[in-house]
């Protein structure tokens, strides 16, 4: 028996018997980063759009409302495209058998969730400032 663990602990099971599933759990990995770019795309197309529509609008109140409302939608696609990142990089690191990668994912996940916290709490005084009659709802969604 101590053959085998030591097999397992120097090459790793997935490494040495079974290289196709690493190299469809890398791949599913980066299917992940590719879904969380497309994320990240459409929230600055969208914020893009948004932004221009709002820049255009009459009243110096209603522009500052709709960039703020469109700065909070684009906060909120960072978001979700920075948890799906962390999700990949969870994944393309428990198939790894090297410390250093674990020590990247620790330092990629603290970074991430600080910029998230941060983010999170720069929107939620966007949408305190806006109030319920800035175009949002209280969920945060479009009216």
């Amino acid at each position: 028996m101590e053959g085998f663990l030591d097999y397992v602990r120097d090459e790793g099971l997935l490494h040495g018997r079974m290289e196709w599933l690493v190299a469809a759990i890398e791949a599913a990995a980066a299917i992940i980063d590719l879904v969380a770019i497309a994320v990240l795309l459409v929230g600055a197309t969208r914020f893009l759009i948004g932004y221009l529509r709002a820049e255009f609008r009459r009243g110096e109140d209603e522009r500052k409302r709709g960039l703020n409302a469109e700065r909070v939608e684009l906060g909120r696609y960072i978001l979700a495209g920075l948890e799906i990142l962390i999700v990949s990089d969870i994944i393309a690191t428990a198939v790894s058998l090297a410390m250093a990668d674990l020590v990247f994912l620790g330092i990629l996940v603290v970074i991430r969730s600080v910029i998230s916290f941060f983010l999170e709490r720069e929107l939620q005084t966007v949408e305190r400032e806006l109030g319920n009659g800035g175009g949002l709802t209280e969920k945060g969604g479009r009216r």
